[in-house]
């Protein structure tokens, strides 16, 4: 773990600005050591993964589920999970309501929107995401809560194709961030890691999830 990189990174935040540290692949020992250091938020993109460091760390950790995620596999992490970064269709949204039910939770959400040039990316389009939100069929789903957006852009070392993808999600965050109800109250706009981190927050992030830069490359 690089504690100096981790330090500067938190240095460099405004206080808006909330930083998940991406866990991923990386050992119980090197999570604890910057716990230690006073860090709550951590993110995991594997259930399984996330499950077997809940069972083993302090149960103070918000976890952040933020890769993609199979209905199949909600009923595993709805009890505990913090927000979930990866809501990518209406399907998984009901599956992840279903189960906060069942364990008599409100599971914090993000909707993903897909703005990167590439294939590998999962998400909602703008139009679709509009459409969700202002919908009757979101009204129904109360054991849920949608606090914000998230987006990865294109893994490019293009900075104006970043630049320009994370400022047309920041656009439309900030196009319905006055809409509001009770499952739905816009306030995070998750977007920016590693390599692009400083880029998101100049555009608007007050989110980002970094990794290789806290715990090293994998």
């Amino acid at each position: 773990m690089n504690t100096d990189n981790y330090l500067n990174i938190k240095t460099f935040l405004l206080p808006n600005v909330t930083l998940i540290a991406v866990s991923k692949t990386k050992p119980i020992h090197a999570i604890l050591n910057l716990y230690n250091t006073g860090e709550r938020n951590f993110g995991e993109n594997r259930v399984q993964e996330l499950i077997e460091k809940y069972e083993y760390l302090p149960k103070d950790i918000h976890w952040h589920l933020i890769g993609h995620l199979q209905t199949n596999k909600v009923k595993f992490i709805a009890p505990f999970v913090h927000l979930i970064h990866s809501v990518d269709s209406f399907k998984l949204l009901e599956e992840i309501n279903k189960q906060a039910g069942k364990n008599k939770r409100i599971i914090n959400c993000l909707l993903q929107i897909y703005i990167a040039k590439e294939d590998t990316k999962f998400g909602f389009s703008f139009e679709e995401a509009e459409q969700l939100m202002y919908s009757e069929e979101l009204k129904n789903l109360t054991n849920i809560k949608i606090v914000g957006l998230m987006g990865m852009a294109t893994n490019t070392e293009k900075t104006e194709q970043i630049r320009a993808e994370f400022k047309s999600l920041a656009a439309f965050f900030n196009k319905h961030k006055n809409f509001q109800f009770s499952i739905f109250n816009l306030q995070f706009l998750s977007m920016g890691m590693s390599s692009d981190y400083q880029i998101a927050i100049e555009e608007g992030s007050n989110m980002i999830r970094v990794g290789s830069l806290i715990f090293g490359e994998r």
